[in-house]
């Protein structure tokens, strides 16, 4: 690989890096210093809580341990697959950055201890976390790329 083709895995590399930590210290700082049901407000609607989660987002299919991990590792190599793909795609790096390294937070918390750690509260939205964040934002990046991708397609295919 030359350096234009190993560039986009850097970046993502450190990006998911970076998310990773950042969503782990946050998840360490809130469970030193808050107790399960503590809400601490911060601005406006916006609260710090500490709250477990042992399913997928906002604590759906709750409980199911090993099939859960299962499923996290297969969406994230399947994310991996299609960076892999293209690495130089416009935006790819920052959508697999985001989803890997919000991936591998909440599977970190799976592994370790059995739950997920979340601590952002909005309103009366369920509680959630810097990785489902990043997450949320990488897949939807993901999605716009592929859409774009294929308008500009259609376009020339018009043309």
């Amino acid at each position: 690989m030359n350096r234009l083709e190993t560039r986009p895995w850097a970046f993502a590399g450190v990006l998911a890096a970076l998310v990773f930590l950042v969503d782990q210290a946050a998840k360490k700082a809130i469970e030193d210093n808050l107790v399960p049901g503590q809400y601490v407000e911060v601005l406006g609607p916006l609260e710090l809580t500490l709250a477990h989660n042992r399913g997928v987002a906002f604590g759906l299919a709750g409980g199911a341990g090993i099939g859960l991990i299962a499923v996290t590792l297969a969406a994230l190599g399947l994310v991996v697959f299609l960076f892999a793909r293209d690495p130089a795609r416009r935006g790819m790096w920052l959508a697999t950055g985001l989803v890997a390294g919000g991936a591998l937070g909440n599977l970190a918390d799976r592994v370790f201890a059995g739950e997920v750690t979340d601590y952002i509260a909005v309103g009366s939205w369920p509680a959630f976390n810097v990785a489902d964040i990043a997450i949320t934002c990488g897949v939807v990046l993901l999605a716009l790329i592929y859409v774009r991708e294929a308008e500009t397609e259609s376009k020339a295919e018009d043309a």
